[in-house]
């Protein structure tokens, strides 16, 4: 039987994703590339197996099991999740939020509270910078299009970078995330190797993702190699144990619930709290 998976086809999500994208891995899978928002959906509904799914969709859909030691995470600057504002932080009372957007938006309302104490109004719109500004002080803006915003016109800040000086430590935006009743513990290897072949194959995607972005090949490696972790260790495990206790103390979700891992959490805890 074919396990559907989703996929992000950010830049961000690339290495991790890198052979269902090539096709390397396709004999047990079936891959659909669709926006963040639109896998998490999927997922809750029964319509994908498998997901890269935004952080914060782990405490609203039940039933879900982490693919263990994988993510997309941020120790320090992350360069993809950016809040660009025309007014100082503190003055921000309209903030447009990108559609595809689902742990960023709770994200940037934790930091916009928690570190600088407004609570903006907020309304979700298409990723389009210019749009965006034109309706509000400021905006978030995500994944590749965040890369080419011209950030010396606004105001910036790197929640990634803002979320370390809260809390000192790591933020995870993304996990592989498996639905309730789907027997995968066999398929680990796949995901594992997936990634491996991405990080070994990063000339070949460095040189597709320049084309496309027009951004220079030193700059996307360095937004892949120092700007990004894919492992999920110890501390990214407590920069979620952090994230889903902040975000349940502002009503973002219902409550912190434990986190569950396929097969044996390779960390010293098999449960996020």
């Amino acid at each position: 039987m074919a396990v559907r998976v989703g996929i992000v086809d950010y830049l961000n999500s690339r290495p991790l994703a890198w052979a269902f994208r090539e096709g390397a891995e396709s004999g047990p899978f079936v891959p659909f590339h669709l926006p963040p928002a639109e896998v998490a959906q999927q997922l809750a509904t029964g319509s994908l197996d498998i997901g890269l799914i935004p952080s914060i969709e782990v405490q609203r859909i039940p039933g879900l099991r982490l693919i263990p030691g994988l993510c997309i995470a941020a120790t320090h600057e992350v360069r993809s999740v950016l809040l660009i504002s025309k007014v100082q932080p503190r003055q921000i009372r309209r903030l447009a939020l990108d559609q595809n957007s689902r742990t960023s938006v709770a994200l940037a309302k934790i930091i916009l509270c928690r570190r600088y104490g407004v609570a903006p109004e907020c309304v979700s719109q298409p990723p389009n910078v210019e749009t965006m500004m034109q309706q509000a002080d400021a905006a978030l803006v995500i994944g590749d299009p965040a890369l080419r915003v011209s950030v010396a016109d606004y105001r910036v800040l790197d929640l990634a970078e803002e979320w370390r000086r809260l809390t000192g430590l790591p933020f995870v935006f993304a996990v592989w995330a498996v639905r309730a009743g789907i027997a995968a513990d066999g398929l680990l290897p796949f995901f594992n190797r997936s990634l491996q072949q991405g990080l070994g194959n990063l000339d070949e995607l460095i040189a597709e993702a320049g084309e496309q972005l027009e951004l220079a090949p030193e700059e996307l490696r360095e937004y892949l190699t120092v700007s990004l972790s894919f492992r999920l260790g110890n501390e990214e495990l407590a920069g979620l144990r952090e994230f889903y206790s902040l975000a349940a103390e502002m009503d973002l979700i219902a409550e912190a619930r434990p986190v569950q891992f396929l097969g044996s959490c390779p960390s010293q805890d098999d449960s996020v709290e």
